[in-house]
């Protein structure tokens, strides 16, 4: 089984879940949209594979706005046209933040600035913890959702919705790939500037995911489970 992983930029890597993927008989191909010279300037070229050509995709997170064009220039419109032919052939997509608000808009919904950011380790309601377990999950956004007509909450908190259905495909607000590596990349490439503006201590921030590191493996692990067994593997 073949799996395309989307990754918007050089620090986020599959992780947590390209290593459950793996254990799960994948081979995931990752292609990188915006290299790491251009990273303060993502308005690149690239072309999106075809997903027919794939078995399951994975759209993860980016440090951008989806709908902020002016910044990310026309290739979001490629991968906008990726998520919708793969919900139209059937083939399941894992939306991580950015790669959620991607699969939203895709399936037209919208995205929209959150009330407040969301940084650091959270509790969520689920409603099906079989597919989404409650956490803690990594947080790092300041967009939101607005659904898709047809989607299914799955999970929430006072901030937006945390997890979607789509047909075959889930979306989720949190990041269940992290490891520390790339918090701490996160962190030295501007985000802990961020932090700090947010009143969030940023060396608290990397003790707490270090700590946090087998939990998050084991979240993730069921929640790739949940989703390849319970939403991808659905006739609808």
């Amino acid at each position: 089984m073949r799996a395309l992983v989307v990754r918007h930029e050089h620090v986020t890597e599959p992780g947590l879940v390209g290593a459950r993927l793996t254990e799960r008989g994948y081979d995931l191909t990752t292609v990188t949209v915006v290299p790491e010279r251009h990273h303060h300037a993502p308005d690149v070229a690239f072309d999106f594979p075809d997903p027919a050509d794939w078995d399951l995709i994975v759209s993860l997170g980016a440090p951008w706005s989806v709908y902020d064009e002016s910044v990310i220039g026309s290739w979001i419109g490629g991968e906008l046209a990726l998520l919708r032919k793969a919900h139209d052939l059937g083939v399941p997509v894992l939306g991580v933040c950015f790669g959620a608000q991607a699969l939203t808009t895709a399936l037209d919904g919208s995205v929209q600035p959150s009330p407040r950011p969301e940084i650091g380790w959270t509790d969520i309601e689920t409603d099906l913890p079989a597919v989404v377990p409650p956490g803690p999950w990594f947080q790092w956004h300041y967009d939101r959702c607005v659904l898709p007509p047809g989607a299914v909450e799955l999970a929430r908190n006072a901030v937006c919705p945390q997890a979607f259905r789509a047909g075959r495909s889930l979306g989720v607000q949190f990041h269940p790939e992290i490891t520390t590596a790339m918090v701490r990349g996160w962190l030295d490439l501007g985000g802990a500037e961020q932090c700090v503006r947010h009143g969030v201590d940023p060396e608290e921030l990397f003790a707490r995911s270090r700590d946090m590191e087998p939990t998050a493996r084991v979240n993730a692990g069921r929640l790739v489970d949940g989703f390849l067994d319970l939403v991808a593997n659905a006739s609808s």
